[in-house]
């Protein structure tokens, strides 16, 4: 455990920022998996529009930093992958 104030400090800080990309990652990973639930199911419309959400949390937890620009790319990618053979 940190011994000095400012390593305290940024302790705190640390885990509270923590906590909070845990919940953001948590969410991507329900939407991507209503995402693929829909895909299976074959229903084209829930495929889409939940693609649609799933590629915006994406870009944005990877704009904020909680994900890797890159990881969240391949991701969006292979949903729309997924969703465009069940469109064609």
């Amino acid at each position: 455990m940190a011994n000095h104030p400012s390593a305290k400090k940024r302790h705190r800080q640390s885990e509270k920022t923590r906590k909070a990309n845990h919940s953001v990652r948590a969410e991507i990973r329900t939407l991507v998996r209503k995402c693929n639930e829909a895909v299976t199911s074959g229903d084209a419309g829930a495929a889409s529009e939940s693609l649609r959400a799933a590629s915006r949390a994406l870009a944005k937890a990877a704009s904020k930093g909680i994900l890797h620009p890159r990881n969240a790319s391949r991701r969006a990618s292979r949903l729309a992958r997924k969703v465009s053979v069940l469109n064609a």
